[in-house]
């Protein structure tokens, strides 16, 4: 990746006397005329017709597109320890089970990262260039004797912050370039170089609905989650195991004793002692203790389970009524107001720069809707993940997805 020219400030042609800048300005003034949208089209026309342009030579062929699950087998290539094998006891398995699941959520993540980052690149090169053809008309109006040099410098740092941006989200694409060919494995630059080629262009539509997956309801989507942790399922045997070696007067005995012991804790606001159980019968008895911790932790274990299962389907549904929002409201609303400009300026009620900071603001809000469609798919891995065993890492910061740019530009 090459970074982008910086947009230099020319020098402008003054005119020596009167006659001269009559001249310049009525020649700018013809040239506009020639094109039915004038400015806009003419600098479209500049920007198409600067010479002859070298031509591609060779016909190389594309790189093979890579989507998630090729990302994910390809990144398996390297990881022998997720395999599972015929000699492995539960445990062991247990073990590769989860650590598998987690593998496949960080792969899915930075799939989903390194296709956003490079669409959002797009998104800011595309910015940058509106911006670039604001400051370019800026130097021309300044030439012809319409602006003053301040209201161009206005349009400068405009460019000037576009092009900042777009420098710091190529830098972004990059990082997530790099950081997706390490979970794949990728050693050589070439192939890593070839890999931003291989991303599909825009991440898949975000679906009508979130659902919890095939099979699950609104019902038994909390139950899955709790079966699919195979660590949880061996807690679960031992639980039942050391139960089963305790009477049930004797656990009915420790309750009380439990209970005794809380009702006679001080107030912790003034001393903070713990509570105290007396009975050394009790206490010595050692599969009574073991029944009773094995139960503390697997009650433990399955409410953060829960908790886990509630936090991310909240946060699956959040980030999906946010994309499906920024997607079919805040964009189309932004499309319709670019079209109503359009035809404003068609018919000469606004200027052109007020056409080009339309067209910024639809931009906009394109890249805020990616990054909420980014932000669906990351909560839809980590969904994933924990129906497969793994832990939830708690959710991201969401995108500012729900707004539009607003701007307010100078008339001619």
């Amino acid at each position: 990746m090459a970074l982008p020219a910086t947009g230099a400030v020319a020098p402008q042609e003054r005119p020596a006397d009167i006659a001269r800048a009559r001249e310049i300005w009525q020649r700018a003034n013809e040239r506009v005329a020639e094109f039915p949208r004038g400015h806009a089209d003419l600098l479209r026309w500049e920007a198409k017709n600067p010479g002859s342009a070298p031509a591609t030579e060779g016909n190389s062929a594309r790189p093979e597109p890579l989507d998630a699950a090729q990302a994910l087998r390809l990144s398996l290539r390297q990881r022998p320890d997720l395999f599972t094998h015929a000699d492995m006891n539960a445990l062991a398995t247990g073990a590769v089970q989860v650590a598998y699941a987690r593998h496949v959520r960080d792969v899915q993540r930075a799939w989903v990262d390194a296709v956003s980052a490079r669409q959002s690149w797009r998104h800011a090169s595309d910015m940058w260039d509106a911006t670039r053809t604001g400051s370019e008309l800026g130097q021309r109006m300044v030439v012809a004797g319409n602006w003053s040099q301040a209201r161009l410098m206005r349009e400068q740092l405009l460019e000037a912050s576009a092009w900042q941006a777009s420098v710091n989200a190529q830098g972004t694409a990059m990082a997530a370039q790099e950081r997706l060919a390490q979970l794949l494995g990728l050693w050589d630059a070439q192939a890593v170089a070839q890999l931003g080629e291989r991303l599909p262009a825009g991440l898949p539509a975000v679906p009508p609905r979130a659902m919890p997956g095939e099979g699950l309801s609104e019902s038994s989507w909390e139950a899955a989650v709790l079966r699919a942790d195979p660590l949880l399922a061996l807690q679960r045997i031992e639980a039942q195991r050391e139960l089963a070696a305790v009477s049930g007067a004797r656990r009915q005995t420790w309750n009380a004793a439990v209970d005794v012991a809380l009702a006679a804790m001080p107030d912790p606001s003034a001393t903070p002692t713990p509570p105290h159980i007396g009975d050394l019968s009790l206490l010595r008895d050692h599969a009574l203790e073991r029944a009773t911790r094995a139960e503390a932790r697997l009650l433990r274990a399955a409410s953060e389970r829960r908790s886990m299962a509630r936090q991310a389907w909240a946060q699956l549904q959040a980030r999906h009524a946010s994309a499906v929002h920024a997607q079919n409201v805040v964009a189309r609303l932004q499309a319709a107001l670019e079209q109503e400009t359009l035809l404003r300026y068609n018919g000469m009620l606004q200027s052109s720069w007020e056409l080009l900071a339309s067209a910024r603001e639809r931009m906009q809000s394109l890249d805020a809707a990616l990054q909420a469609r980014r932000d669906y798919w990351r909560a839809r891995t980590d969904w994933q993940a924990l129906l497969a065993g793994a832990d939830y890492t708690g959710p991201d910061t969401p995108s500012n997805a729900g707004t539009g740019a607003a701007a307010t530009p100078a008339g001619h």
